[in-house]
């Protein structure tokens, strides 16, 4: 399975090997939810300050957050879905702050690769649909997430 992936480093500190991991775990994780090849997404990677910024305009929450995804296929009102184009199916955008995942690597004493693949799988389930608003919810999407980080390889060291 292959995604087309667009990576943005705003922060300009991801290694080309880190970059290789997310691609990976992405890739596997389309492969095991049937996601159609060739589907696009895109993962920026920002500083707190800007994830900040994109969490008070988008979600009125005015704090830093670890990642937030935008599903592009959620229809919303007044909008017409597009049928029978030969287009790639665009999945939506990650943007991930790398300061968080740091900070929460250290927090959890894992590696800060193993924290961005996490947190870039978690924002790619929310682009498939999967959210933990209601407990029920949260029980099947993190365990999901549990499933394809192991099945991958990718441990809490």
């Amino acid at each position: 399975m292959t995604l087309s992936i667009d990576f943005v480093d705003e922060t300009g500190q991801l290694s080309d090997k880190e970059n290789e991991m997310i691609k990976g775990i992405l890739d596997f994780a389309a492969g095991e939810e049937e996601v159609e090849e060739g589907s696009e997404v895109s993962v920026t990677f920002v500083s707190n300050e800007r994830i900040r910024e994109i969490n008070r305009e988008y979600r009125d929450k005015d704090q830093p957050t670890d990642v937030i995804s935008f599903a592009l296929e959620e229809m919303g009102e007044d909008e017409i879905e597009i049928v029978g184009a030969d287009m790639p199916r665009v999945l939506g955008d990650i943007i991930i702050s790398v300061e968080r995942a740091k900070e929460q690597a250290e927090e959890y004493n894992h590696s800060f690769s193993r924290e961005l693949g996490f947190l870039a799988l978690h924002g790619f389930l929310h682009l498939l649909g999967y959210d933990h608003m209601e407990e029920r919810d949260e029980k099947v999407m993190f365990q999901r997430q549990k499933d394809i980080l192991d099945d991958y390889g990718l441990k809490r060291e």
